[in-house]
């Protein structure tokens, strides 16, 4: 059983919402990359087509979380340059 935490220590442990919405983008970032993966190996067709769907909708939700960090100045990003881009896909390859 764990001992009562003290109003003290519980603030200590408490996330502000910048901290909440990366938790959440992260935690649907690695549901999407395990769902994908699931899906990938599964060998029966509606439970293959269950992860396909979880997969989107995942991918819809980290989309809308992104959208909202970046409103908010917590997720800044840099436009890339097509030539960095052309060259880190090609380095891939």
């Amino acid at each position: 059983e764990f001992p009562a935490l003290s109003t003290k220590e519980r603030k200590g442990l408490s996330m502000n919402d910048q901290e909440r919405m990366t938790d959440l983008l992260l935690t649907e970032k690695k549901m999407s990359t395990n769902y994908n993966l699931f899906a990938s190996e599964c060998i029966h067709p509606k439970l293959k087509d269950a992860f396909l769907d979880a997969l989107k909708q995942g991918q819809t939700i980290q989309s809308d979380l992104f959208s909202a960090a970046q409103s908010r100045g917590w997720y800044q990003t840099m436009p890339a340059q097509i030539n960095q881009a052309y060259q880190k896909f090609s380095a891939m390859s």
